[in-house]
């Protein structure tokens, strides 16, 4: 089987409202509900894998008042989530959706259950009416592949149909094609793009410029983006063209960690991926003479270099899929524009891995913006080390004598390796969470 390039754009990149983790809870949530006769809700019950509840965790939902947890996403969804509009289903949530969402945990209708396997996987089991139904999401955040209403499956759903539709049902063959290609092949497929490409890829650009914009305006959640430049204003940063990628990739994170109500377009099924994966790009066209084109085939790289790195590493792990994956694409990306060949856009992606493969995903939060700011930035150095003759050899630690060796290697590091350095986070973060729902309120 091959894939197309539209084929890998359409699977690979689609707009997303909110951190993924949650949203597709309350699509799944929002999925049962819809089978359901109206009334009020009387109990919702999720499960999740490790890595849904890990990221689902302390991220803010959008809509919302800067509330974050996976109990949270689950009634918002179920209450008033719009499973036709896939990850962006929470658009329809208003303020009074949230004190109902709010009134369904205060009485203990919500529960959620953490699962011992591994793989992305959601069940959401909503009562009402008298009656019960369940959606179950597996292998990307909107791949609906079950649905049921009173134990009885329901195969006519339109959910399901457009699941199949989108042909989300592929990403297994995708991922295995993927893992097959070359760093040619790669460039060959973004050099292919045609104007209905460029366009849609155009369009990711739009709307992760858009989430930057009001990150540098308004300094939401961490405010990461506009501290730098706040920075450059005293005179106490110089802007080139690396602090611009961390500027505008991390005033972005901060917007979407806060929970502002904005799109963001996704890549390999992360939205903080789509935003590492374009924006650095974007930051870089300001300081070349370069063609529309050019930039657009860039990021149009970006996004297939990220999904081959994730079809190696596992959509959700221990690692931080914003620093590896979508950070080594935008460093080919980078080099791509800057007029590098496949041997330079190769080094810069070695020198990348070597410089990131250790930063640990410990959740979706605030501080990810501090990540996306490393990862922007890395990116742009390693794009320029490897244009000016450095880089990392095969001696050193995991990098291989091949870029496709290094990839498989950090796949392995991914999906073997930090299985335990996973559960050890997450335990951490349980732990926390148990801590502060027992402290007792301030005085």
């Amino acid at each position: 089987m091959t894939f197309a390039l539209k084929d890998i754009l359409r699977m690979e990149v689609a707009p997303a409202l909110g951190c993924t983790e949650p949203v597709a809870i309350a699509l799944a949530a929002a999925a049962a509900a819809s089978l359901l006769p109206p009334g009020d809700i009387a109990s919702i019950e999720i499960w999740v894998d490790p890595n849904v509840y890990k990221n689902g965790l302390a991220v803010c939902i959008p809509g919302t008042p800067g509330l974050a947890g996976l109990d949270t996403a689950a009634a918002l969804g179920a209450l008033d989530g719009d499973p036709a509009l896939r990850l962006e289903a929470l658009q329809p949530v208003t303020p009074e959706t949230v004190k109902a969402a709010l009134r369904l945990m205060e009485q203990g209708r919500v529960r959620v259950n953490v699962l011992d396997q591994t793989g992305l996987h959601v069940r959401a089991q909503v009562a009402r009416g008298g009656s019960t139904a369940e959606a179950v999401i597996t292998g990307t955040h909107d791949n609906i592949v079950r649905l049921a209403r009173d134990g009885k499956p329901v195969a006519d759903s339109p959910l399901l149909r457009e699941a199949a539709a989108g042909d989300k049902g592929g990403l297994a063959e995708l991922e295995a094609w993927l893992r097959r290609l070359s760093l040619d092949d790669l460039v060959n497929l973004a050099r292919s793009a045609d104007q209905e490409d460029l366009d849609f890829v155009e369009q990711s650009v739009r709307a992760n410029m858009a989430l930057a914009e009001y990150g540098l305006l308004h300094g939401p959640g961490l405010g990461v983006g506009k501290a730098m430049e706040r920075l450059v204003r005293q005179k106490l940063m110089a802007k080139d063209m690396i602090l611009a990628a961390r500027m505008l990739t991390s005033a972005a994170a901060d917007a979407r960690m806060s929970g502002v109500k904005m799109t963001a377009m996704s890549s390999a099924g992360s939205g903080n991926h789509g935003l590492t994966a374009v924006l650095p790009i974007w930051a870089v066209k300001d300081y070349v003479d370069c063609t529309r084109r050019a930039v657009l085939e860039a990021v149009c790289l970006s996004h297939l270099v990220t999904g081959y790195v994730k079809a190696h590493t596992g959509r959700l792990s221990a690692l931080c899929g914003c620093s590896v994956a979508a950070g080594a694409g935008a460093a080919a990306g980078v080099t791509y524009l800057l007029g590098g060949g496949v041997a330079h856009m190769a080094g810069a992606m070695k020198n990348l891995i070597q410089d990131l493969a250790g930063v640990i995903c410990d959740g979706a939060k605030l501080g990810c913006a501090m990540k996306l700011a490393t990862a922007a930035g890395g990116a742009v150095q390693a794009a320029l080390f490897a244009l000016q003759g450095v880089v990392v050899g095969q001696d050193d630690g995991i990098i291989g004598a091949t870029l496709e060796k290094t990839t498989e290697n950090l796949g392995a590091l991914s999906t073997q390796g930090m299985v335990e350095t996973d559960r050890t986070i997450l335990r951490i973060l349980t732990a926390k969470r148990l801590n502060v729902e027992q402290e007792p309120p301030a005085a």
